[in-house]
């Protein structure tokens, strides 16, 4: 996942933990930008827009669970990741309550943080454009218009597809030649996510498969425990 000019707003009131993780996010590509109380994060959330915040939750002023309420007031959608010191189930609780999208006890492994950083990251871009209102694919010599559920090769009669085969195959096309996450289409189309519902989902990626079969540029790859790629190979190569 790429994380570059991916904008950070980090609000920690010890100056010492505060600049060397800045440093370490900033390694790793991210923009960071470091506010050292509640107030000061609340200012700097105002002026500019960020795709993911992490908030300390002892913090002198304002802390973090206020912060996260007046942030979700202007912003509903950006994740909120908290760091705390605070093992307390309930804490832990009002963290969610308040709008976290994690939740990391310090002392932390700094690869974790970063790990979750770009999971939620995916997410988030993985939720947007499967939001989007294209329904229009050329995938490969195939053609799907998933407003009408129809699927054609060629110059061959279209195929009519079934509701969830037709919203699955409009989801790898969205996603075409990267990671369509699992969890992405059980909650879209599935509304669920267990064992049930993603076995059902691998059936109908067979089917996919089986319309699909006709065209050797395309192909649904398993990625092992993370989802599904619809690749389509351009001049012999991805």
């Amino acid at each position: 996942m790429e994380t570059i000019n991916k904008k950070i707003l980090l609000v920690e009131d010890d100056p010492n933990f505060g600049i060397v993780l800045k440093d370490y996010l900033s390694m790793n590509d991210f923009d960071v930008v470091l506010a050292k109380n509640g107030m000061e994060g609340f200012e700097k959330f105002k002026k500019d827009n960020y795709d993911v915040c992490i908030l300390d939750v002892m913090m002198p002023y304002k802390d973090g669970f206020t912060l996260a309420k007046e942030i979700r007031e202007k912003n509903e959608n950006v994740p909120i990741i908290f760091l705390t010191a605070k093992t307390m189930k309930e804490d832990i609780l009002k963290g969610y309550k308040a709008g976290a999208d994690d939740y990391l006890n310090k002392p932390f492994d700094s690869e974790v943080l970063l790990m979750k950083l770009k999971a939620i990251i995916q997410r988030k871009a993985s939720n947007t454009l499967a939001d989007s209102k294209q329904f229009e694919f050329t995938v490969g010599n195939f053609h799907l218009n998933s407003k009408l559920r129809f699927l054609k090769y060629k110059e061959e009669d279209s195929i009519k597809l079934s509701p969830k085969e037709n919203e699955l195959l409009r989801l790898l096309a969205l996603h075409e030649n990267d990671l369509m996450p699992r969890e992405l289409a059980l909650t879209k189309i599935w509304r669920d996510d267990n064992y049930f519902t993603s076995r059902s989902m691998d059936v109908y990626i067979a089917k996919l498969r089986k319309y699909l079969k006709k065209d050797d540029v395309v192909e649904i790859l398993n990625i092992h425990g993370e989802g599904f790629r619809l690749v389509v190979k351009k001049d012999g190569n991805e």
